[in-house]
């Protein structure tokens, strides 16, 4: 009675502009008799738990809802220029198909999913987009499941083209029984890391100290902070190497090191962020949130960061 046709289910934010959502619907003027037929794009927030409607919190939030009414044609709401998609679509599927074309902000989340545990049941936490048709007399009428048809679709991150500078840090450990210190530098190759690309790490050692440095440990973090209805964050491992090298005592010692960060060896981590997943698809480890001046954090829901740590293990007890 009625459909949406996309051609495709992933549009992407290139930062400064957000891929338009255009589509098609297909109606039944005998089903609908004297209702009208609108599509909505709404991007929510899903807490994922049931428990919080006790406390009077809805489990759902709408950050941006766009309404357009495609039955009967509003003159203003009718896509000025179609899409070649909609062209092909509106001459296969006939007179009774129209187009609806969404454009979305930027200051908009992309899509994110909190992975669920082996024993969670429900929809899973995080932010989604969806597009939905239904025939109703007014907005404000309540839409039942079998007069709608929605569409879960992915906003997601394209890396921005200018990086800065390659992150770099370093400290220095002075022990009790050791006059001179203990100098660490870590530095990655580059700033941006596509899914799947290897991290380079260079660690620079001067160990100007009479102990030895037996062990370097190279963990990835993930920060997901939820900021919605709550400062909860949350730090998960998606990476941890350890390797054994010995750094004598006064001597400076330099090395670099690849690790590769996957979803596939962090399966079963309960509330670590993935890219917002579509059923039955696979995705990756959620990209990291890029705020761009003025935005409002709260809006975004869920913030991502990746933090890469270097420790070093020192014999007698340092």
């Amino acid at each position: 009675q009625l459909s949406i046709y996309l051609g495709k289910r992933d549009f992407v934010d290139h930062v400064d502009c957000v891929d338009a959502v255009d589509g098609v619907c297909l109606i039944d003027p005998e089903y609908l008799k004297d209702r009208k037929v609108y599509v909505t794009l709404t991007c929510a927030f899903r807490y994922g738990r049931d428990d919080l409607d006790v406390i009077g919190l809805t489990f759902r939030k709408d950050l941006y809802v766009l309404t357009t009414q495609i039955f009967p044609p509003v003159p203003e709401q009718v896509p000025k220029t179609l899409t070649p998609l909609q062209e092909k679509l509106l001459k296969k599927l006939g007179e009774n198909a129209y187009p609806f074309t969404f454009e979305v902000a930027t200051n908009l989340p992309c899509s994110v999913t909190l992975q669920p545990g082996p024993d969670d049941v429900g929809k899973a936490c995080g932010v989604d987009f969806e597009v939905k048709g239904f025939c109703a007399e007014n907005l404000e009428e309540k839409i039942h499941k079998r007069n709608s048809v929605r569409l879960i679709i992915r906003k997601i991150q394209y890396a921005p083209l200018n990086t800065g500078p390659a992150p770099r840090s370093e400290t220095t450990r002075q022990f009790m029984m050791s006059d001179k210190p203990l100098h660490l530098e870590a530095s990655l190759d580059r700033e941006i890391y596509y899914h799947g690309d290897p991290i380079n790490v260079t660690v620079n050692i001067n160990n100007t100290t009479n102990k030895i440095v037996k062990k370097i440990k190279i963990t990835v973090d993930q920060i997901t902070d939820v900021v919605l209805y709550s400062l909860d964050k949350y730090t998960k491992t998606v990476c941890n190497e350890e390797i054994n090298e010995n750094v004598a005592a006064n001597s400076t010692f330099s090395k670099t090191y690849s690790v590769t960060p996957t979803l596939a060896a962090n399966r079963e981590k309960r509330g670590l962020a993935l890219d917002g997943k579509l059923k039955h698809e696979d995705t990756n480890l959620a990209s990291t949130t890029i705020l761009r001046p003025g935005m409002d954090k709260e809006v975004l829901g869920i913030l991502v960061s990746y933090k890469v740590k270097v420790n070093l293990v020192v014999s007698r007890g340092g």
